[in-house]
């Protein structure tokens, strides 16, 4: 099976309390509520200057090539509260995933359990053998969501990309499969 067919199966995914789901124009609102904020953006992207701008992103990225790449919205409130995506690389059996949520919602484990539910799409549904995610190293409250999910830390990379104009140092965390269906 395709990844892009695994994907289109499960484009929708339920957790307890939230929903991975497309994005759509009509989130705008929602996620310029987080992507105009430069705390929560600060090691991600650059910062939305208005709703305009976040309308061009959800067109050019997460509409223009959807499979993989999900809304996080809460249950309760039917809001989208942040994006998580799974970049598969087919041939080797691996995938990078990454994630951004609303500072509103920070440390109430949505990331987590978002992450969970990639986890298992990737291992169970794409057969994945490796899933691995990067987090700047001044953002230590990232790399404690991928030790959440399961993942260990693998190394540094030093100068690894350039975000909002200066070079940042990331950190790899990754979990195998056979990790994690020993868990």
């Amino acid at each position: 099976m395709s990844k892009e067919y695994v994907f289109a199966l499960h484009n929708q995914i339920e957790g307890s309390r939230i929903q991975l789901r497309p994005i759509q124009l009509s989130d705008a609102e929602d996620m310029y509520e987080y992507a105009s904020d430069e705390e929560t953006t600060k090691y991600v992207f650059e910062t939305h200057k208005s709703l305009e701008d976040t309308k061009e992103n959800i067109a050019k990225y997460f509409i223009m090539s959807p499979l993989g790449k999900y809304a996080i919205v809460l249950k309760e409130k039917h809001k989208l509260i942040g994006t998580i995506d799974l970049r598969v690389d087919a041939e080797d059996k691996k995938a990078e995933i990454g994630y951004t949520l609303n500072k509103a919602y920070w440390g109430k484990g949505y990331t987590t359990e978002a992450g969970k539910l990639m986890l298992q799409l990737g291992f169970k549904e794409l057969q994945l053998q490796r899933i691995f995610a990067f987090h700047d190293e001044r953002n230590p409250a990232s790399g404690r969501v991928m030790e959440k999910l399961g993942m260990t830390y693998e190394g540094t990379f030093r100068s690894n990309r350039f975000v909002k104009g200066e070079t940042v140092t990331d950190k790899c965390y990754s979990i195998l499969k056979e990790e994690y269906f020993s868990n």
